[in-house]
């Protein structure tokens, strides 16, 4: 069996709503192989589908239905150390489980820029599921041909990237029924400056910046209201230093970028939660990941 290591990730990174994101070194882990029969099964104890409604399983068959190739059972064991519907691209990863395995099991008939596009029709968008596969931080369009334009910038900065993980999910869904369907001009402006000076700030390392292009007016604002004590939060990272603080994907998740000299920070932030009565939330100290999906070593 082939063990995939698939990394998590974080998109929008404030005002680049559906077009940004990054992978972390945060990893779910999935063995797949070929079987007779769907064997599926969960080696963390934590629940997952076992029919074929199993997105790792659902991802692989549609790579092999585009080959041609009939799909009747595969034998698919998952390690999810990404927390589910927390705003870290949990699903992105069963997918890109899913077609990566299958195209390697098939003798690599796609290459990169075809998983990519393969991949964003499956979620409906390019942010979670482009890093997840690629590594670094990426930015995607996806146009209505169902294919995305991308670039990949890999960071070796010293940064330091702490999720903070509420004890609630939040679906995509749910997160994206709050939105006005309609923003005005001047807020779409406000969002293309912050969104473009983000990752130029952060290849060039003036950090100075990432307060300011971090905020924005999209989907922040009406997602700050699904997170209890979210504005706390965000006042306290800056309090303690961070370079920027914004909501991990739709969330619940807020994720702050400080310096790796900053030794103190996550103490902090663990006792501050602590006096808000959120014992519950976790904290995860993550890096960039430049390398993306790979075969792991056993």
């Amino acid at each position: 069996m082939l063990k995939i290591q698939i990394p998590a990730t974080s998109a929008n990174l404030g005002a680049g709503f559906d077009s940004l994101g990054l992978a972390v070194n945060l990893y779910n882990y999935v063995w797949i192989g070929k079987s007779d029969q769907l064997e599926i099964s969960s080696v963390d104890g934590i629940e997952v589908p076992t029919d074929e409604s199993n997105l790792v399983f659902s991802s692989a068959k549609h790579l092999f239905d585009l080959c041609g190739k009939p799909l009747t059972g595969m034998k698919i064991r998952q390690e999810n150390n990404i927390p589910m519907t927390r705003g870290l691209g949990s699903s992105s990863a069963c997918i890109i489980a899913g077609l990566y395995g299958a195209n390697l099991i098939l003798g690599s008939p796609f290459n990169t820029d075809e998983l990519v596009d393969i991949a964003a029709k499956i979620e409906g968008h390019p942010d979670n599921t482009t890093p997840a596969l690629l590594g670094g931080i990426v930015t995607s369009v996806y146009e209505e041909n169902r294919r995305v334009h991308w670039v990949k910038q890999e960071i070796y900065r010293h940064l330091d990237f702490f999720a903070i993980v509420p004890d609630f999910e939040l679906s995509t869904t749910f997160a994206r029924q709050c939105l006005p369907e309609q923003v005005s001009h001047m807020d779409a402006r406000y969002n293309l400056a912050r969104a473009a000076l983000f990752s130029a700030s952060l290849l060039q390392g003036k950090y100075e910046n990432i307060r300011i292009a971090v905020t924005d007016k999209l989907h922040q604002p009406y997602r700050m209201k699904l997170i209890p004590h979210a504005q706390d939060v965000f006042d306290k990272t800056y309090a303690l230093g961070a370079y920027g603080t914004y909501i991990s994907g739709a969330g619940p998740t807020l994720m702050s970028i400080v310096s790796t000299q900053n030794y103190g920070f996550e103490q902090e932030v663990r006792r501050y939660l602590d006096e808000l009565g959120l014992s519950a939330w976790k904290i995860f100290k993550l890096s960039i990941d430049n390398l993306g999906t790979r075969v792991a070593l056993e």
